[in-house]
């Protein structure tokens, strides 16, 4: 057994611990809740010098999924981290690197799929990887997510096919528990062994092709080929944990058992619940009573046979499922050890009896009696008394062989109540005049517009919600709607602005909202926008004006990129608005696009190796205006005028012609770091060096709205940055050339926008 070092940590710092001891060549992400933490343990690590992990973020789940296979092609070595709809957003691409078997592994930290939102833990999101020809290793520990990931690499690349590492989020993934690590960094290596290529992508002498296009017989055969790797993986692992045991002293098996061997009632579930369990079969047994718990460490290959085997002696089996196949009377994991029960002969009535894979006698499970039970979802807390509870469900023999358990009746409102939170704000109500729009000689002139004026429009995002103090998303969504007094429907994107407003079964909107995914926003309003305008021509609904809003921040401009440039191409008639506070603000501040060069992240951290975000931020305004659609703004709170004017024209607009952008720089004092009492002056600041210039693209004609130079506000960048925590660092000296790179950029984006302000056309 090699030496090891207790840690207290984990299971996201613990996978971080395994990847860096294994020295990964890269690994392709995207941010997501709850697994982020393993990307931003790395980031932490790469910063220090500590690992040589290439780390690239994606805009997207997909992306980085392609990211990763790409760099497995090319014979590196490659590990990603995803959750729950992330998972299901990048799930296309998982096939094409199992059927075209190039090894990686994968943490998947196991999240409820939405909608409704949710962020909490439970099993929907890993059954979607049943069928990708991924194996799939489920650790139940902290300790076990240590152990899984380095086993995993060595099943990969000697079976060549990426293997999943899954685990529960939050539950597992936040939790700290007593574990232990090898001390040496070349145990972990020696275990692993060098990465053979049979057939090297980047061996220009002998080139190949990769995923070519295939008719039958071939892809039958790939398939197969595929089913045998499979098969492989399942005849390898019991001697990969055997060789594992040896070296840490922990020695695990497809399926572990607690008490099983007399055991007349047995409770099976998937992850943490397993623990608790634990506690609840020592209660049964003190009371007399033979219980015990089984989980999986495998959950592809499938362990049909070792099931089979430590239930040979069960009269009751219960599996409790934190997921349903719905219509299907029972989560995968039901259904599965329901097949392998069958398979094995646990038929009532049968007269065969199945194999045992563990001591080769009958495995006697003709009458065993299975039922099911979907409990946990969304995280909802499993104790010892509901695990006592399950057995005792399973033993009845008048309860149902499948249920929910833990559901609680809701209240149902009367449906004729006109007893509304909120009044619902007719056209009457917003239509103050207080903003006047009109087009004259072919230009849209906005009078009116006063900051006393238009505070008489009616806000539809009302006080009550859960906002930090000093947080600009509803300083920039109320500037914005209180210049726009047509009605309004809005579709936020997820990010904070969502989170803090709808949180159930409350709601901050006094008008109609919708969310819908970072991804598909835009594409889901312009849907909603087209179909209204449809009901408008039949006369199924009244005519007029209606305003329909995208809001997104957050980093939503990376992941909803492709769809809001997709909805401007197309030219519907709304309004896409971005409150940019340049991160990821809403799972814990990862860099984003928008993210200032050199700026502190949890993902892109300040150490002896690294100083901050190594890319300059993204010119969303500029890539809209590419697209040709009528008009382009960007709006800062510290000149709220200039804000109100520009969000009319954008209304203007999406009434009458097509897609309207308008971006606005968003404060975030908690991970900005700074105070919420002087953000005003922080945006203000951000506009004067240049950073955020405010300007407009009307009909493809440039006109700059406020020229520092000529106001004499002029600012170095620098005085901006040393406004906020997350970019003080910068003041110091050796960071010198970081703050020349970004001065020179900001001064060159500016120069380019006053030549286009100066040219008739552009």
């Amino acid at each position: 057994m090699e030496k090891q070092i207790r840690e207290y940590a984990s299971g996201n710092e613990m996978a971080a611990i395994a990847i860096r001891q294994i020295g990964y060549d890269l690994m392709g992400y995207y941010p997501i809740t709850p697994s982020t933490q393993i990307a931003e343990n790395l980031d932490i690590m790469r910063a220090n010098g500590e690992s040589d992990l290439i780390m690239i973020a994606a805009e997207g789940e997909h992306s980085a999924a392609g990211i990763c296979y790409g760099a497995a092609v090319g014979g590196g070595r490659v590990i990603n981290a995803t959750s729950a709809n992330g998972l299901l957003y990048a799930i296309e691409q998982f096939p094409v690197q199992s059927g075209t078997r190039y090894p990686m592994v994968m943490n998947v930290v196991c999240r409820t799929v939405s909608g409704p939102l949710s962020i909490k833990g439970d099993h929907s999101d890993i059954m979607f990887m049943l069928n990708a020809g991924w194996p799939i290793l489920y650790a139940h520990s902290v300790q076990e997510v240590y152990d899984f990931n380095i086993i995993a690499l060595k099943l990969a690349e000697a079976v060549r096919l990426p293997v999943v590492v899954a685990y529960d989020g939050f539950f597992t993934s936040h939790q700290k528990k007593r574990c232990y690590r090898f001390e040496k960094d070349e145990v972990v290596w020696d275990f692993i062994g060098p990465k053979k290529e049979d057939y090297p992508f980047l061996d220009l002498e002998h080139p190949i092709t990769v995923g070519s296009y295939m008719n039958e017989p071939d892809l039958i055969n790939n398939r197969y080929q595929l089913h045998l790797a499979m098969k492989k993986a399942d005849d390898l692992l019991p001697d990969l944990f055997k060789e594992y045991g040896e070296l840490s002293g922990r020695t695990y098996g497809k399926v572990e058992g607690y008490k099983w061997e007399d055991a007349q009632s047995l409770l099976l579930l998937l992850g943490s619940s397993y623990d608790t369990a634990l506690e609840a079969v020592d209660k049964l047994r003190a009371q007399g009573k033979k219980a015990g718990a089984l989980t999986l460490h495998t959950l592809r290959p499938f362990p049909d046979k070792e099931i089979a085997s430590f239930c040979k002696n069960a009269v009751n089996l219960l599996v409790a499922d934190r997921q349903d196949s719905y219509g299907a009377k029972g989560g995968n994991l039901s259904l599965e050890v329901r097949a392998a029960i069958q398979r094995a002969g646990g038929i009532p009535g049968c007269t065969c009896a199945g194999e045992s894979a563990s001591d080769g006698g009958a495995a006697d499970i003709r009458n065993i009696r299975i039922k099911s039970l979907i409990y946990g979802l969304g995280g909802k807390d499993f104790f010892v008394e509901d695990a006592i509870k399950m057995l005792a469900w399973a033993e009845n023999q008048e309860s149902p062989d499948f249920a929910y358990y833990g559901v609680t009746k809701g209240e149902n409102p009367k449906e004729d109540s006109d007893d509304l939170f909120f009044a619902p704000l007719s056209a009457e109500k917003t239509r103050t005049g207080a903003t006047r729009v009109e087009e004259k000689d072919g230009e849209v002139q906005v009078s009116g517009g006063s900051l006393n004026a238009t505070a008489a429009v009616p806000k539809r995002l009302a006080p009550g919600h859960g906002a930090c103090p000093g947080c600009g998303i509803p300083v920039n969504v109320n500037l914005l709607l209180r210049a726009i007094e047509d009605p309004v429907v809005l579709l936020f994107q997820t990010g904070c602005g969502m989170i803090v407003t709808t949180s159930y079964p409350h709601t901050s909107f006094k008008v109609p909202f919708v969310h819908n995914l970072f991804q598909n926003g835009a594409a889901t309003l312009s849907g909603i926008a087209e179909i209204c305008y449809r009901k408008q021509k039949k006369g199924e609904i009244p005519a007029g004006d209606i305003i329909f809003i995208m809001v997104s921040g957050d980093g939503g401009m990376d992941i909803g990129m492709g769809s809001a440039l997709g909805t401007a191409l197309r030219g519907h008639r709304l309004i896409l608005f971005e409150y940019d506070n340049g991160g990821y603000m809403n799972t814990g501040y990862q860099l984003s696009y928008s993210t200032p060069k050199g700026a502190r992240s949890a993902t892109s951290h300040v150490g002896r190796a690294q100083y901050g975000k190594g890319f300059f931020h993204k010119d969303m305004p500029q890539i809209m205006a590419a697209t040709g659609i009528p008009y382009v703004a960007t709006a800062a709170e510290s000149n709220p005028i200039d804000f109100i004017k520009k969000a009319a024209k954008a209304a203007y607009y999406a009434k009458t012609t097509g897609t309207a952008y308008v971006k606005a720089l968003s404060a975030c004092p908690l991970n900005w770091n700074d105070k919420p009492a002087t953000e005003r002056r922080v945006i203000e600041k951000a506009v004067d060096c240049c950073y955020f210039p405010l300007y407009e693209v009307e009909k493809g004609k440039t006109t700059l709205n406020y020229d520092p130079e000529k106001a004499g506000k002029k600012a170095p960048v620098l005085d901006w940055l040393s406004m906020m925590g997350r970019t003080k660092h910068l003041q110091n000296e050796i960071y010198a050339d970081v703050v020349k790179d970004l001065q020179e950029e900001v001064d060159r984006r500016f120069a380019r926008l006053k030549a286009k302000a100066e040219n008739p056309v552009l």
